[in-house]
């Protein structure tokens, strides 16, 4: 009872602090961004149509009359070209060697006990240039064959694509495992091919990920051999002295870096992944 009868008395009383009062003719505390933003937008009206007009634009479309075969294959080509080169990060990654480099460069960093070094900038890069240097040759007869051709106006747009599969499927048959492709072909429920141009693109390129998911896991798990034997060992060793809280990674890891070093180890994985291609 006694805390409201304060509350009601202090009621009409005025505040202990200072109130800063607006001086006649000033805009209030935070207002003059407002201000500003309004005066330098209507600046800008006059200016937006002529800003409109020199913005260039891109469209597609066919005049009345002119609904040619000729100038909607055109269209379509371009319409094809774009979503190929939207799609070309995925292709990269499924149709390449770029997944069984990635996924054995992942495994080496953890095997060695540096999760974040090098990092995956690094990485991906060294994948990357070593994808091209692998798929030279495969590109080098795209080119030759389909490319080429199809700019010099010597064959046609469905020709040039079906050429330029052909080293391609050749590339992915030769690392694709038949039970990985035959699994696709038991969840469709197709009929099994004769030959290996009965075999569909989508369907080649789904069982070469898979085999290439393997591959890459076989090699990591034979690299992490070496590295899992020496931790092993310096595990033994501070067990043996009664160093038990002592973490056996923190002590062989420089262990681990110096075997690395000795083995020229970056040659070798590097030279053994490129010879697994070959």
């Amino acid at each position: 009872m006694r805390f409201w009868r304060r509350v009601r008395r202090s009621r009409g009383a005025l505040p202990k602090y200072p109130v800063a009062v607006p001086q006649q003719g000033a805009l209030p505390r935070g207002m003059w961004w407002r201000v500003a933003l309004f005066l330098g937008f209507g600046a800008m009206l006059p200016v937006l149509p002529a800003l409109a007009q020199t913005v260039p634009s891109l469209t597609m479309e066919l005049a009345a009359g002119q609904a040619e075969p000729e100038k909607v294959s055109v269209l379509l080509e371009i319409l094809f070209l774009l979503t190929v080169l939207s799609l070309a990060p995925a292709i990269a990654l499924t149709m390449t060697s770029f997944t069984r480099i990635i996924i054995v460069f992942h495994f080496l960093r953890q095997a060695m006990g540096t999760p974040q070094v090098p990092p995956n900038q690094v990485l991906a890069s060294l994948a990357m240039f070593m994808t091209f240097v692998i798929m030279m040759p495969v590109g080098k007869a795209v080119n030759d064959q389909a490319l080429q051709p199809y700019l010099n106006e010597e064959i046609g747009f469905d020709e040039a694509l079906d050429v330029a599969q052909q080293p391609i499927r050749e590339f992915l048959f030769k690392h694709t495992r038949e039970k990985d492709l035959s699994i696709f072909y038991s969840i469709t429920k197709m009929e099994r091919p004769q030959t290996k141009e009965d075999v569909p693109t989508i369907m080649l390129v789904a069982a070469y990920t898979i085999s290439e998911l393997k591959t890459g896991f076989t090699i990591g798990f034979m690299i992490y051999i070496p590295f899992l034997i020496l931790d092993m060992v310096v595990a033994s060793i501070l067990l043996s002295m009664g160093m038990m809280m002592l973490p056996p990674v923190m002590i062989s890891l420089p262990f681990k870096v110096l075997l690395f070093i000795l083995v020229d180890g970056w040659s070798l994985l590097v030279g053994s992944l490129v010879n697994t291609f070959a």
